[in-house]
């Protein structure tokens, strides 16, 4: 492990502390225009997202209109009724998104696999960069008003759900990560910024409570318009 993710691991309330834990909920307030381009506004505008914090397991609660809360993992995505009855289901979700660009619409159980894998990485940064497969590095620091974020290249297996293969990680000088930088492989690679803010103390754990995602650009900065994707948290608990 290296010293930027030790200090990250430390600053965000300890690997020991975290793994005390076996999973997060929290409720979660979606905006942006991503949700209309993919014909899928107001289904996850308000829910509930539970991650497992060792494995790639989220659910999310309410599927609006319907009353189905979704169950996803990387190679199966299913909705299910309040009595735990499946309605509809998803096998090998990845594939499915085959040329896809940023405005092709998606199903619930394509919105369900998105917002499964995206859930499973925000949740759980930065102890998820620790995990198995996982490769890190640290690279040469990005200047923000004057001021060093340092950063933290990760290389994710195949075999984890996630944006893209390469992410970037953007660390402040008190350890919190601050911006994530990845392609949207599952939809065109577009390039996006990730910035993370409003961070607040739950159960000895720091966790960010306002996520907003704008394009990247060429040069690596971002533009200021459109949001793609706006996620404020609160609620948040560890059982």
């Amino acid at each position: 492990m290296n010293n930027l993710l030790e200090f990250a691991l430390r600053a965000a309330g300890g690997m020991e502390r975290y793994n005390a834990f076996s999973s997060v909920s929290a409720r979660l307030h979606h905006s942006g225009v991503l949700w209309a381009l993919k014909q899928r506004e107001g289904v996850l505008t308000d829910a509930t997202v539970t991650a497992d914090l060792k494995k790639q397991v989220v659910s999310h609660t309410p599927f609006l209109p319907s009353g189905d809360h979704s169950l996803f993992t990387p190679g199966r995505v299913a909705l299910l009724n309040a009595e735990g009855a499946v309605t509809e289901t998803l096998d090998e979700p990845r594939a499915s998104f085959a040329g896809f660009e940023l405005n092709t619409p998606w199903s619930n159980t394509q919105l369900a696999y998105f917002a499964g894998y995206t859930m499973s990485t925000y949740l759980r940064l930065p102890f998820v960069l620790a995990g198995d497969g996982i490769v890190t590095e640290e690279i040469e620091p990005w200047h923000v008003d004057g001021q060093p974020w340092r950063r933290l290249r990760a290389t994710f297996p195949d075999t984890f759900a996630t944006h893209s293969k390469v992410q970037t990680f953007y660390f402040d000088a008190d350890g919190l990560c601050r911006r994530h930088d990845y392609e949207v492989e599952i939809q065109g690679n577009n390039a996006a910024a990730r910035y993370i803010s409003d961070y607040v103390a739950v159960q000895g754990l720091m966790m960010p409570t306002r996520l907003r995602i704008f394009p990247r650009t060429e040069d690596n900065t971002s533009v200021a318009e459109p949001l793609i994707v706006g996620v404020d948290l609160s609620d948040f608990r560890f059982t």
